[in-house]
């Protein structure tokens, strides 16, 4: 897809990838909306950002584990932008729970990762259907987590919340296509804020284990991810239900 002209959602937008993919799109000439859950003064920097580039952007809460929220927030895309071309799931949560403490776990956890991980890029992928398929061809693309994959990563709700995301992507491909393509991008280790907060003093450590594992000897940063989710909506239109890992080949790292 030609971005330029088109609109695009992207779900926790304010920081780290969302804030990336953003950008990186505005700056292709695609109008965007910034959805944000709790961080709406940067949600509204990273809007103010994309509209200096010269393309319509406005920053929009909405909490993507309730569906009216997800209704709304495509309807004020539609209205303020005219159309919906490209949704970019990438709004996420967890709670840092080794594997092994299984009594840690709670069911607000499952309730909260499940919620936003997973029965929200559903929801806001039900939102944005009829939008994405009244144009020229729509694009939809999950971030989802190697944690999903090898079954990896900061609790054991996030892993399979995540396991549920890749599912999902090939079960809406098969739904929503042929006008509508839908892939998944599937990052490693992620250098930014995000885990900075949740391993805390651990961060180094678990980052230089990471770089010790990788094929390519780093860990990824959010451009990264970012170039993997453009990859998927500026490529090739023949590609959909595909899950892509970025992570420098860690997991094939023996």
């Amino acid at each position: 897809m030609d971005v330029e002209g088109k609109a695009a959602i992207v779900t926790g937008a304010g920081t780290g990838v969302g804030q990336s993919t953003a950008l990186a799109l505005a700056e292709r000439g695609c109008s965007v909306v910034v959805n944000y859950s709790r961080s709406k003064d940067a949600a509204e920097e990273v809007a103010a950002q994309a509209a200096a580039l010269g393309v319509k952007a406005l920053a929009v809460r909405a909490d993507v584990a309730n569906d009216d929220d997800c209704r709304a927030l495509v309807e004020t895309a539609t209205g303020e932008l005219g159309r919906l071309d490209i949704l970019v799931n990438n709004a996420g949560t967890t709670s840092f729970i080794p594997h092994q403490d299984l009594e840690k776990v709670t069911r607000e956890d499952w309730d909260t990762i499940l919620g936003v991980n997973l029965v929200g890029p559903f929801q806001c992928a039900r939102a944005a259907c009829a939008a994405l398929k009244a144009g020229e061809g729509g694009e939809i693309v999950n971030v989802s987590s190697v944690a999903g994959v090898y079954g990896t990563g900061s609790s054991i709700p996030y892993c399979a919340s995540k396991a549920g995301v890749n599912n999902l992507t090939i079960t809406l491909a098969r739904v929503l296509g042929p006008e509508v393509r839908v892939n998944a991008v599937a990052p490693g280790f992620i250098d930014g804020s995000w885990l900075q907060g949740g391993l805390g003093g651990a961060f180094d450590a678990v980052k230089g284990a990471m770089v010790g594992r990788s094929l390519l000897g780093r860990v990824c940063t959010p451009d990264d991810v970012r170039d993997a989710v453009l990859a998927f909506i500026t490529g090739s239109d023949l590609v959909t239900g595909e899950v892509l890992v970025v992570d420098g080949g860690v997991g094939r790292s023996g």
